[in-house]
């Protein structure tokens, strides 16, 4: 059986009628495969499309994964990345072609690879407090940046779930908002009054006009489009290095250090394990536990501050009273010159 009918197989039919992946995992695993086909028929020293079902083996997988490492310098967490699109291949295999099953078997019995875990990056209360200062309201996008900002130290979302936001999602009265995470799992969250007033403001007052195709979204670019989870990099990259030093800037992950550092705030208040489970919106329990490795002996007195601002109103921070005075100040201006 040839190889390319087991492909289309498997991306037209098993990921997404059978298993309904979403299509960022359907993207990753088109990847996999990209670099796999040409690997495979070298291997087997046949043509791409001369590649048959047969020609799939332990050894050509291992091979496979050690070409990973030693040729593409990939890391063993991409690795191991790499193995699970195998595996779900492997499993499809197992389920619509039981002949082969034994081969299915095999490929998923492959271990991952064990790797040294780095230490969570997280921004402690005065570097976060430092990133918020660093925002000039008086710029076009000011305001935006600065409620994405305290968003994402809030919420622990990911980028790509900022970026896909909805106005319906959003409940000022409840002070709620519901997140598309991944597996198109929805959860809501309760924001803290600073975020929800932010994000009110925003939309009310600071939102651009959209497009009608992303009338819908919350955060709008300066292309009047929806704010992609790029664009949330960049302005995460550009605050976040002018507000912490060239040394500690190159130790995080700006985007992912926020998340984290909403799992460490909230086991400082005292939250339990499973709420910040379902804050963050991760599937595993394990996958939060690796918070409760840290030793978070802190200070005590920079928690509570941090709290606190994030408690407070608008009329309490001192940029939007910067921004207010400077806003009314071009309006008199504007009038002086209607003059």
């Amino acid at each position: 059986m040839k190889f390319s009918v087991c492909m289309h197989q498997f991306f037209g039919q098993y990921l997404t009628r059978i298993k309904g992946v979403e299509y960022n995992t359907i993207k990753a695993y088109r990847d996999v495969f990209t670099i796999f086909f040409p690997f495979a028929a070298q291997y087997r020293c046949v043509k791409v499309d001369s590649l048959k079902l047969e020609h799939l083996s332990f050894d050509l997988v291992l091979d496979f994964l050690d070409h990973l490492e030693n040729q593409r310098d990939n890391k063993p967490r991409t690795r191991n990345q790499r193995l699970a699109a195998l595996k779900s291949l492997a499993k499809m295999i197992r389920l619509m072609y039981p002949e082969h099953s034994a081969l299915a078997e095999t490929i998923l019995n492959i271990p991952q690879k064990r790797y040294q875990k780095t230490l969570i990056d997280f921004l402690s209360p005065e570097e976060i407090l430092k990133v918020f200062d660093s925002v000039d309201l008086k710029k076009k996008e000011g305001f935006r940046d600065y409620a994405i900002l305290h968003l994402l130290s809030d919420s622990g979302a990911r980028a790509s779930e900022i970026s896909t936001l909805n106005l319906d999602y959003f409940d000022p009265q409840k002070k709620s908002l519901s997140i598309l995470g991944k597996g198109n799992r929805y959860r809501q969250i309760e924001l803290a009054t600073k975020t929800c007033h932010l994000i009110k403001t925003y939309i009310a007052k600071y939102r651009p006009y959209p497009r009608p195709l992303y009338k819908s979204r919350i955060f709008i670019n300066q292309r009047r489009e929806e704010l992609t989870r790029h664009g949330i990099y960049r302005l995460c990259n550009k605050h976040l290095n002018k507000a912490l030093p060239e040394k500690r800037f190159k130790e995080i992950k700006p985007v992912h250090s926020f998340r984290h550092s909403c799992a460490v705030n909230m086991l400082c208040s005292g939250k339990d394990i499973t709420a910040i489970k379902n804050r963050l919106g991760h599937e595993n329990i394990k996958t939060t536990m690796v918070y409760l490795r840290l030793d978070l002996s802190r200070k005590r007195r920079v928690q509570k501050k941090f709290i606190a601002y994030t408690q407070s109103a608008l009329s309490s921070d001192p940029k939007m009273e910067k921004l207010l005075d400077w806003e009314n100040k071009e309006d008199i201006l504007a009038w002086l010159d209607s003059l």
